[in-house]
């Protein structure tokens, strides 16, 4: 394609001076710009965007998806200028490595970003309230939301959110420490019934009660970071075993209060389940069944009768080499614990012959 010379050539279709020809780039018709724009980085979609205004009406009526984490400098300037340009983004990545976006930022997208279904707010640390605030109030339709390590955000503000964005999935608040509370999890559990994946790593406010109301109120939860979350104990396992059928991934490092107790009702828990993975089977709907990755490293409570029979009944739970999901680094007292492949590795050759008679 050549920009400048009159004759060029963009997807088959011809630009030059001839009737019937595109004789200018405002003329391309919007099919050929959209698919010319979803070849480019993100950063010539923004500078496609300033060609003239034909170009940007259709780049805003058009994109969806947008991200902005290769910004080093000037991030909150330019969301501010392009929100009110692209109000149909559904996906908007504004990852920081130093925190640069402010609520103003953050407040003019939930003015104009109506559809916005996937925020990525992580490492925001200028960020307060308001931009919970805002959006709870612009973000209706928001199902997976990452704020971690948005360390200023209060835990008022967090239920406040949930009070508003009840279509959320996925949730990271990894580091959000005034935030993840029991307050706020009690407010989870009771508004956010379609959440699937949610992380608390190292938030130390959350305790049982918060941890129950989650397991109550979010039946569908899959995966669940509670790693340095010190305060919980075997009741917060416990709910999560009886509750959350559906949960394939739950990580409890440092979580030194958990016992045996909380072993061996997650065990439990396949045996209860036993129906669901049937009905799956019969409905040609199979899907591996039960928990696929537990991390409880550093857990020394524990005690290995208790861990293999958590082991034994979840048969996707590996201590082999290579498919390390049962994680128990830091406890030298369940070095004996093994998963089926793990134990056959073992055996000695002889072990595995079976000579004819």
């Amino acid at each position: 394609m050549v920009i400048g010379g009159s004759v060029g050539e963009i997807g088959g279709t011809k630009m030059g001076g001839g009737a019937g020809m595109i004789t200018e780039w405002k003329d391309i018709p919007m099919e050929l710009l959209l698919r010319i724009v979803s070849l480019v980085d993100d950063r010539m979609v923004i500078v496609a965007s300033g060609v003239c205004t034909g170009w940007r009406d259709a780049i805003s009526w058009g994109l969806t998806q947008l991200s902005l984490s290769w910004c080093k400098n000037n991030m909150n300037n330019l969301v501010l200028s392009l929100s009110p340009k692209f109000a149909k983004l559904q996906t908007l990545i504004l990852r920081q490595d130093k925190p640069q976006l402010e609520d103003n930022a953050v407040e003019t997208i939930a003015s104009y970003c109506h559809d916005l279904q996937d925020l990525d707010l992580s490492k925001s640390f200028k960020l307060s309230d308001s931009s919970l605030f805002a959006l709870a109030h612009g973000c209706p339709n928001l199902t997976k939301l990452n704020i971690s390590g948005c360390s200023a955000f209060s835990d008022t503000a967090l239920a406040y959110l949930a009070g508003f964005c009840r279509k959320l999935k996925y949730l990271n608040l990894c580091g959000c420490v005034k935030a993840a509370s029991d307050k706020a999890l009690k407010a989870i559990g009771n508004n956010c019934n379609q959440l699937q994946a949610l992380s608390l790593g190292w938030c130390e406010k959350v305790g049982d009660a918060g941890v129950t109301s989650l397991a109550y109120g979010c039946p569908n939860l899959r995966a669940l970071d509670l790693c340095g979350c010190v305060l919980i104990t075997d009741d917060s396992v416990i709910a999560l075993a009886n509750n959350c059928l559906r949960l394939r991934s739950l990580g409890l490092y440092y979580c030194q209060n958990i016992t045996d107790r909380a072993m061996y009702s997650l065990a439990h828990s396949r045996v209860k389940n036993k129906h669901g993975i049937w009905k799956s089977v019969k409905n040609n709907r199979y899907e591996e069944e039960g928990l696929m990755n537990l991390n409880i490293s550093q857990c020394t409570a524990l005690t290995p009768p208790a861990v293999q029979a958590v082991c034994d009944s979840f048969p996707a739970l590996h201590t082999c080499s290579g498919r390390h999901s049962l994680i128990i680094s830091g406890c030298l007292s369940l070095t004996s614990v093994h998963c089926p492949c793990a134990v056959q590795a073992h055996r000695p050759a002889s072990a595995l012959l079976h000579p004819a008679h």
